[in-house]
């Protein structure tokens, strides 16, 4: 029996049960044993090839809205640590947004749209930058990081948030925008949606938003030393399987009157704010992705490209 079979009956169990865990009645997930066997075991062999002891292996997944990154990323942990032994640590860059009180404060003072989280300049970058330094200093001791609610749409009381005692040998870093790279100025004239064109037309937002891609982000994202990308096909696509996240969240959660939860106007809405980078990425991470892993319409890994 060879290795990724013996890894595979390994690690099997604990990864259906996490994957039946995110299921729901109408939406179940099909082939997972081929998606473990063919695509995310032989990825974590690449890891696991890549990573050295005396610093953490960090990692990027990025992926528009509703690809799949929370479930990718979670399954590889799962296999990283229970085969190869590795001690991983699994965060999201949505973790790291400001306060709801700090994006007001933004809003007011850069333009209105800053309040609604997601696009690059609503997250602490700072607090990220300083995350990727402790963590790779040889002194380590341990490090609490935030942990966002999206149904309040804040963060969590510092009681919940994250609390890392050792220093991992793998750090996974998933959120839509990981890995971004700034648009070209002549790009940023043309309003590319009707939110665009309503609440940007003097393009402040965009250049904002594209500005700080250029400086402390790309700062950040230099650090990395591989990005998995999950790329979907279009923007559509996304919106729909979008609205499927949306709606577990609402099955999952209290519903009451303090959970933001979206209905499909709102969702439709939110992803208009991060169509243009989506799209910018759609075009550019093809090129820079160290693994390209390309979905198909029915949300099924159909390829893996490794750079």
């Amino acid at each position: 029996m060879n290795s990724e079979k013996l890894c595979f009956k390994k690690v099997k169990n604990e990864c259906l049960k996490f994957i039946k865990s995110q299921e729901t009645k109408k939406e179940k997930f099909k082939n997972k044993e081929r998606m473990l066997k063919s695509f995310l075991i032989p990825i974590c062999f690449w890891i696991e090839n890549k990573t050295n002891h005396k610093k953490p292996f960090l990692i990027g997944l990025a992926g528009g809205q509703g690809t799949g990154k929370t479930t990718t990323s979670s399954i590889l942990k799962i296999i990283l640590e229970k085969y190869f032994h590795l001690n991983v640590f699994k965060i999201s860059i949505d973790d790291f947004y400001k306060t709801r009180k700090e994006r007001v404060l933004l809003s007011k003072k850069i333009h209105p749209m800053l309040l609604t989280r997601g696009v690059p300049g609503t997250h602490d970058i700072n607090m990220m930058l300083n995350f990727f330094k402790k963590i790779q200093s040889k002194k380590f001791n341990s490090l609490q990081l935030p942990n966002f609610n999206k149904a309040i749409d804040d963060r969590f009381a510092k009681k919940y948030w994250y609390n890392i005692k050792k220093r991992p040998d793998v750090i996974i870093f998933e959120g839509w925008c990981v890995g971004a790279k700034p648009e070209k100025k002549s790009t940023l004239n043309k309003a590319i949606n009707s939110m665009e064109k309503k609440k940007d037309q003097k393009k402040i937002w965009r250049k904002y938003v594209n500005q700080q891609l250029k400086l402390k982000y790309n700062d950040l994202y230099s650090q990395l030393n591989c990005l998995i990308y999950l790329k979907a096909k279009n923007f559509s696509l996304l919106q729909k399987w979008r609205l499927k996240q949306e709606n577990k969240l609402w099955l999952k959660s209290k519903k009451t009157s303090k959970h933001k939860i979206m209905n499909k106007e709102d969702v439709i809405s939110f992803m208009q704010t991060y169509q243009r980078i989506t799209e910018n990425m759609f075009r550019k991470m093809t090129k820079h992705a160290s693994i390209l892993v390309n979905l198909g319409s029915d949300h099924q890994i159909k390829s893996i490209r490794y750079k």
